[in-house]
């Protein structure tokens, strides 16, 4: 539908109406997004130096205890969440057809996250945390959190009982079951008994706190940093691509069975503990089960490409698409592999599972977010990329820097599984000092850290790449004007 000009609005006919999108607060969380990803990324980066040279932990507020739930929380909700934000609120406005329901609600959102997320940066370091897993900020942290999800959300379904367009595109879909499911998986896992403003203790305790705390865990994985990122998928690649999705049908079976599954996966972080073995064995055969709707979706985004593999030639933004979906079907096919038994026997509590979860966050979150970033500028600025030569220098550096990183953990992982259940003739432990495993692994420590500081170097030069696009930009910047037949009252 075309854009409409303010000056052309008062030649509109009486049977029309004009509706505006909101693009400033999609600018701010593109802003935020990138902002926190370098913060995020740089604090990864000290804490893969800590692990190989253990004098770069500096004091107590500067340790690798103190600095990696930090790391995560920066990732995890600032950076993939600032993105998913920026991602929904841009696509949804446009598949509703309709302006986000409430502009206050909006910036109440984005500046309550970002003092959620500066208020971690605080606490963290200080030692304030409940040691629960991506769950690890405490009390009135947890209860700003669902303040501001609950008005997200009031704002987000608002804006789809205004929507002027009848039919819900499948990335609806995939918002919807993340508001609400992140919602029941924080509330239900955050509930505690405060004793002091710094301090609580969780209502459950023993085996239950375990089964909560991966219910919740592994579902953070599942619908923060997976449904999420699907939504951004089928609404941002076919725009990419200019071609329509490669099969509705099938996207829609991806919705229902990955939601299914998704959910009861968790035990399989509790493989070889006191949870009891049904429990775990439940958690398996539902992680398996899951290899069948996440391929479904890496095959529908790939092969939407059809017909347009040339124009990977020249778009860096299908390029950042294509490995993206291609970590997301990876990462996928390793985790249900993970939680077999027998694989888990060896990689349980060592680096393959660090280099699990950094492929699918580095190539499946990460590329994602670059590629919508690189898309968006030019259309939130409304002036070219200023240089498309940085943004495919972005994407080599990148992907060579996150094949490292994900490869050395990898090997390390492997070693340490092998070293660590390696027995002589007499059936006592061939390397029973810890420090014997240690010693051969760090060298793939150092390749980690070279990968990591690649990776950062790629955000460091999309920063700069957005920071002399924006600074090209028109200074005024209106949002965007739109015309739809009036809605005759029955």
């Amino acid at each position: 539908m075309p854009t409409t000009s303010v000056r052309a609005e008062a030649s509109i006919k009486p049977d029309m109406e004009v509706y505006r999108y909101d693009e400033q607060i999609v600018r701010m969380f593109v802003l935020a997004t990138a902002i926190w990803g370098l913060v995020g990324m740089l604090v990864g980066a000290l804490i893969a130096l800590q692990m190989p040279f253990w004098q770069a932990n500096l004091g107590p507020y500067l340790t690798f205890g103190r600095l990696r739930p930090l790391h995560t929380n920066a990732v995890i909700f600032a950076f993939a969440g600032n993105a998913i934000f920026a991602a929904i609120y841009y696509s949804t406005q446009r598949l509703c057809k309709a302006r986000m329901a409430f502009d206050s609600l909006s910036r109440v959102h984005f500046w309550g996250w970002q003092s959620i997320i500066v208020a971690a940066a605080i606490t963290l370091p200080m030692g304030i945390t409940t040691s629960k897993e991506y769950a690890e900020l405490e009390w009135p942290i947890d209860i700003a959190i669902a303040v501001v999800w609950v008005i997200f959300a009031v704002n987000f379904f608002t804006t789809l009982r205004n929507r002027r367009e009848k039919h819900m595109y499948v990335a609806l879909w995939f918002y919807i079951a993340t508001i609400i499911t992140v919602a029941v998986l924080h509330i239900g896992n955050s509930l505690a008994l405060p004793v002091s403003m710094t301090q609580s203790y969780p209502i459950y305790a023993g085996v239950q706190d375990a089964l909560v705390q991966w219910w919740y865990g592994h579902n953070a994985v599942a619908f923060f940093l997976t449904t999420p990122f699907l939504g951004l998928m089928y609404y941002f690649l076919p725009k990419a691509a200019e071609r329509p999705v490669f099969s509705y049908r099938l996207s829609i079976v991806h919705f229902w069975s990955l939601v299914f599954l998704y959910i009861w996966a968790g035990p399989h972080h509790l493989n070889y503990t006191a949870v009891p073995e049904w429990a775990v064995t439940v958690g398996m055969v539902f992680s398996v089960m899951l290899w069948m709707p996440s391929w479904g979706g890496m095959i529908n985004g790939l092969f939407t490409l059809r017909g347009a593999w040339h124009k990977l030639r020249d778009d860096v933004v299908l390029k950042m698409f294509v490995i993206g979906i291609t970590f997301y079907g990876m990462s996928t096919f390793e985790g249900p592999l993970l939680s077999l038994k027998s694989v888990n026997a060896l990689s349980h509590y060592t680096d393959w599972t660090i280099g699990h979860v950094h492929a699918g966050a580095l190539g499946w979150n990460g590329f994602m977010t670059f590629g919508m970033i690189y898309w968006l500028m030019p259309r939130l600025w409304r002036t070219p990329l200023w240089s498309d030569r940085l943004a495919n220098t972005h994407f080599w550096v990148g992907t060579v820097g996150m094949l490292l990183y994900v490869m050395a953990m990898y090997s390390a992982g492997v070693t340490q599984g092998l070293m660590w259940r390696a027995f002589d003739e007499a059936g006592r432990l061939l390397y029973p000092d810890f420090m014997e495993t240690m010693i051969q692994i760090v060298p793939m420590y150092w390749v980690r850290l070279v990968g990591g500081l690649m990776y950062l170097a790629g955000m460091v030069l999309m920063l700069y790449n957005m920071y002399r696009t924006i600074k090209s930009a028109p200074k005024d910047l209106p949002d965007p004007a739109f015309t739809s037949p009036r809605e005759v009252a029955a």
